[in-house]
């Protein structure tokens, strides 16, 4: 019986080579073959690299002529000449930078003119003296500021209706020459109106309120010798000190006409009435976009109502019974500020001055934008600052900045400058007050080349020497972008701006991609034309092209 069953086994296993395979054979000629499928993506793949290897590199064709974009492949490059139309499809040179193979990746936009916006299409016979200013004004500034001929654009618009007594909304880029355009008409204004007696505690004619004490003091350094020739004193009021520094600073004498401070300490000052601003006569907030974010929002709200607004110029006209008169300044203006505004003024009151460049990519700035790692960093920051001095040694260089996004990158960043020898400045806004003191003035006065920053030296500081912002932490909303991309190319600068921005982030390339966008087609940012124009009603346009 085993015997059997061995026996059937063995043929069975003799018969299984013999035996037809299901689907591998042909059972009779009529019978089609089987089918083998291949993935759609591989055989794609497949025939362009077929199609690589039998057709050789075809040359890339540039037109002669100077660039709008040039990036580091040729096909993307855009002539000066070309402007895509705003629904034009755009061919982007940053459109795969998401992807890590996209890294050491660049593009630049190019310079399109050499001057300042604010300073093209000036007529050389304007001067100040044809906006209505007085000749003690004008000789105050003669001798204050002797470098300081004509006036800029922004001057030109905004200075007449100061004059008139109107409201002021003046929405400009950055470094066209705004802080001198209300200054002069504030001094001029209290040189006119005759000073009330003095009361129990300093009671200022004059107000400007800034977010920063850097900004403060740039205020009171451009307002002090101006007033000194007209025999009116400017004080600066700045933050992070107690009480008992604020009621030192208020209680000298003579008491101040003008004063320039913080919202912090104004607020202090206001709440503990070391202060009195019944008397105000003109007031300004200077980067109003930001005093009025939620951070300053309520100490903005609180100083507001203690400042007696006028409705409009007739209000302006009683000596005896004094009424602000309102200037709000800014570079940008994002959507939602007319909303804030409202709470300001009334919206009707307000005379909107804004610049045809306003939220625009500044075009006598060079701007270049590299994908990197996160590792990359600090090597081409070191390998760019170690070039620019060897530079600076065969000639002249100006000034550098470099931004970082938090206090502890900049001490970080130091600590790896310092063991490259590489001497610096730090300005962020963890420091102590004393710190802080006079760091950006040393910067300005040359007692050091490089300047690592947070965005507190962004906001409205004049720095006309600056020759290259290196953004080492890419900002994270586009107006950060303009304020800091703003600290070059300014008017009076002698050295040519240029704009490095390191982009690591999947966030960091959806920001670029719509400033190269808005630089393709020559508009403005996204996000940020709206609400300024629509709201408030506009007098006067400037017209710079």
């Amino acid at each position: 019986m085993a015997l059997a069953r061995q026996l059937q086994l063995l043929s069975l296993v003799s018969r299984l080579p013999l035996a037809p395979r299901r689907d591998l054979t042909v059972r009779g000629p009529d019978e089609p073959l089987p089918v083998v499928r291949i993935p759609r993506a591989l055989q794609k793949r497949q025939e362009q690299r077929q199609s690589r290897q039998r057709s050789p590199l075809r040359p890339v064709l540039v037109r002669p002529g100077p660039l709008l974009i040039s990036a580091r492949r040729p096909e993307l490059n855009q002539p000066a000449r070309l402007t895509l139309g705003r629904w034009e499809a755009a061919p982007l040179a940053s459109r795969g930078w998401k992807h890590r193979r996209a890294r050491q990746d660049y593009f630049s936009i190019e310079r399109a003119q050499h001057e300042a916006p604010a300073l093209r299409n000036l007529s050389s016979k304007g001067s100040f003296a044809d906006l209505g200013l007085e000749p003690r004004v004008l000789s105050a500034l003669q001798e204050a500021a002797p470098e300081v001929v004509r006036p800029t654009t922004v001057q030109s618009s905004t200075i007449p209706p100061l004059l008139r007594g109107r409201h002021i909304l003046c929405a400009a880029e950055t470094g066209s020459g705004k802080t001198l355009g209300y200054m002069l008409p504030l001094l001029q204004r209290l040189l006119c109106q005759p000073s009330l007696d003095p009361s129990r505690i300093p009671a200022p004619r004059g107000l400007v309120l800034v977010p920063s004490r850097e900004l403060a003091e740039q205020v009171r350094a451009v307002a002090q010798p101006l007033g000194s020739s007209l025999g009116l004193r400017v004080q600066e009021l700045g933050g992070g000190h107690g009480m008992s520094r604020i009621r030192l600073q208020l209680s000298k004498h003579p008491p101040a006409d003008v004063l320039v401070a913080t919202p912090g300490a104004l607020w202090k000052a206001l709440k503990g009435q070391l202060i009195s601003l019944a008397q105000l006569s003109f007031l300004v907030l200077d980067e109003v976009d930001t005093l009025l974010d939620e951070s300053f929002l309520e100490l903005v709200d609180y100083i507001l109502e203690k400042s007696h607004i006028a409705e409009g110029p007739a209000d302006l006209k009683d000596p005896f019974n004094p009424k602000a008169q309102l200037v709000l300044v800014g570079a940008t203006f994002p959507d939602g500020v007319g909303q804030l505004l409202s709470k300001v003024a009334s919206l009707d009151s307000l005379t909107t001055i804004t610049s045809s460049k306003l939220h625009c990519i500044m075009p006598h700035v060079k701007q270049t934008f590299m994908r990197l790692k996160g590792a990359e960093k600090v090597t081409e920051l070191v390998q760019i600052l170690k070039q620019r001095d060897r530079t600076h040694r065969t000639g002249s260089a100006g000034t550098v900045l470099v931004f970082c996004n938090s206090s502890s990158t900049v001490n970080w960043l130091g600590y790896i400058l310092d063991d490259h020898k590489i001497q610096h400045l730090r300005l962020q806004g963890q420091m102590p007050a004393s710190m802080r003191a006079g760091i950006f003035q040393s910067f300005q006065k040359g007692s050091r080349d490089i300047l690592l920053c947070t965005d507190i030296a962004s906001r409205g500081l004049d720095s006309t020497q600056v020759e290259l912002v290196i953004n080492y932490d890419f900002p994270l909303t586009l107006q950060d972008y303009i304020h800091r991309a703003g600290r070059v190319g300014r008017v009076g600068s002698e050295v040519p701006g240029t704009v490095i921005s390191f982009v690591t982030h999947p966030w960091d390339v959806s920001l670029v991609q719509k400033i190269e966008l808005a630089a393709r087609r020559r508009r403005s940012l996204p996000g940020l034309g709206s609400s300024v124009s629509e709201p408030l009603h506009q007098e006067t346009l400037l017209q710079q092209t």
